[in-house]
């Protein structure tokens, strides 16, 4: 273990890794300490869905504008390996069965590329949309940017006849797509050892400070290692990446992040019918439903405090994606219902929820209809999950917070993946002193100290959060 350290991180999943590799990738920092106590990208980095998106809802266009420069870096960083992380951009396909919203979603859209989503093109008619490229099984080189916007029920059921036969509306965002995660995370690790990062094994147990003027500084850490020995790594910069354990992190450097977590979980099945498109993005209906039972059914969920939220009004949001290339036939499903699993700290193992898959198949089959056929005789599947530690608003926390020389990675919610890269570049170019890009001002730990961001974060709107 090194007794001096130029920074020391806590946490090596996406964001730590992100920030370790930006500090010595790009700033060329020598002597960068990445701490934890599990193996690198295990605890939450490899729960994630593994998506990335440039289309994000407002009020502002900084969401837009860190994401593509995330995914600027991806396609660079895929460039220079040969995509040993398989990145695409087969993009998300928002639906809709609603004719309101259907509408909703050019204006959406309108705004969306107004942020710098890319431009947008419409299709009222089946004849209109004979110009429509759809997305490639692989690759991310020259496909379209912005989204297409399919408004037309003959279009829609030519080009997704897979989908429900009442879906009304298609947004097809393009600036979108999945990559593995754990192959991008050991990718950037390895060049971050080959640059002089140290990747220590260990719990973090205390930061120590040295008094400057009327503020504590970092002056070092204690780190006890996986046979219980406890040692000092001086330092003057200290980086808490620690994902759901931020909060409690944060608490070491005088600091109380504004972190909640939720609860989230996966589902994977086989679909051996061939249900889904392979070749398609991640799909999302933007609906509320409400999910079929047979009578008696209805009756004995109606009958207990744990079930009866299964006959009511169920959220929007529900989504799916293809999972593996070739003879695979994997699905991931996803359905985020779970408001009531909110904790200040998180707790693991997760809790089990023992419904979750089939209540996914089941409100699936309002998307995709093949996948009725899987309810009545429940497929293999496999559930896990994570959490998303997030703000009220759904932004990351990135900047200086407590202590002078302290710093925050963190609150990423559901999109660490797709975002790590930009806040890792943002944060390694404020801790060295230099020029930020003026979206990171929205990411700043301190923005709820103004009143009036505070007022506005009440009335915020959408926060993007699938």
């Amino acid at each position: 273990m090194p007794v001096q350290a130029s920074a020391v991180i806590c946490g090596a999943g996406i964001a730590g890794i992100a920030v370790a590799h930006a500090l010595a990738v790009q700033q060329g920092w020598r002597d960068v300490v990445l701490v934890d106590e599990r193996p690198p990208l295990s605890l939450t980095s490899d729960k994630s869905t593994e998506a990335y998106r440039n289309w994000w809802p407002g009020p502002d266009d900084a969401m837009v504008r860190l994401m593509n420069r995330s995914i600027d870096l991806l396609e660079s960083w895929a460039d220079a390996c040969g995509n040993r992380f398989h990145l695409n951009r087969r993009g998300y396909l928002y639906t809709t069965a609603d004719p309101v919203r259907a509408q909703r979603f050019e204006t959406e859209a309108a705004l969306a590329a107004a942020q710098g989503a890319g431009p947008v093109r419409v299709y009222r008619t089946r004849a209109e949309s004979e110009s429509y490229l759809p997305s490639r099984h692989r690759g991310y080189h020259d496909h379209p940017e912005g989204a297409d916007l399919f408004l037309d029920r003959d279009a829609i059921r030519h080009w997704f006849p897979w989908l429900a036969p009442d879906i009304c509306g298609v947004l097809h965002a393009r600036r979108c797509g999945w990559f593995s995660g754990q192959q991008l995370g050991m990718h950037l690790l390895e060049e971050a050892r080959e640059a002089g990062v140290v990747l220590v094994e260990g719990r973090i147990t205390d930061v120590a400070f040295e008094p400057d003027h009327d503020h504590a500084r970092v002056a070092g850490v204690a780190v006890r290692d996986a046979q219980g020995i406890e040692q000092r790594i001086a330092t003057s910069h200290f980086v808490n990446a620690a994902g759901p354990h931020a909060r409690q992190v944060a608490r070491m450097v005088q600091s109380d992040l504004p972190l909640f977590s939720e609860a989230h979980y996966k589902v994977a099945i086989e679909d051996v019918h061939g249900a889904l498109d392979r070749d398609t993005g991640l799909v999302i209906l933007d609906d509320v439903q409400q999910l079929r039972w047979a009578d008696d059914e209805r009756e004995e969920l109606a009958a207990s405090d744990e079930t009866r939220r299964f006959i009511e009004v169920m959220p929007a949001g529900i989504h799916l994606r293809p999972e593996g290339y070739g003879a695979s036939k994997t699905v991931l499903m996803l359905w985020d219902y779970h408001g009531d699993h909110r904790f200040d700290e998180p707790e693991f193992p997760m809790p089990d929820d023992l419904s979750y898959a089939e209540i996914v198949l089941r409100g699936m089959a309002a998307l995709v209809p093949g996948f009725a056929q899987y309810v009545d005789r429940l497929p293999s599947m496999y559930v896990d999950g994570g959490y998303y530690t997030k703000t009220a608003e759904n932004r990351p926390l990135i900047g200086a917070s407590g202590a002078q020389g302290a710093y925050v990675c963190a609150g990423f919610s559901g999109f660490g993946l797709m975002a790590a890269p930009a806040a890792g570049e943002i944060l390694a170019q404020l801790m060295a002193g230099e020029a930020v890009p003026s979206h990171a001002a929205a990411f700043r730990p301190d923005r709820y100290e103004d009143p009036a961001y505070r007022a506005r974060v009440a009335t915020w709107g959408g926060t993007g959060q699938l």
